[in-house]
């Protein structure tokens, strides 16, 4: 895990996601993770707000395991 980190260049080698690029953009080392740009997106909900006084479905990226990328040189 040492040899990815944040702004990394990576392909998804595995999962529904495969064959995709893109560049890392948050590593979480305690859960062996990493979010890549643009690969696993979610919607999320989000609730009214000041800033949001609808409240609307936002397509967030959710981490994937880091076993699943590969570093792009």
């Amino acid at each position: 895990m040492a040899s990815i980190k944040k702004g990394d260049e990576v392909v998804v080698i595995a999962g529904d996601h495969k064959g995709s690029k893109g560049k890392i953009l948050q590593v979480f080392r305690a859960k062996n993770r990493v979010i890549v740009e643009g690969v696993n997106l979610i919607k999320k909900h989000e609730r009214k707000s000041q800033d949001n006084p609808e409240g609307s479905i936002v397509e967030r990226e959710s981490s994937i395991h880091y076993s699943n990328v590969k570093l792009v040189n």
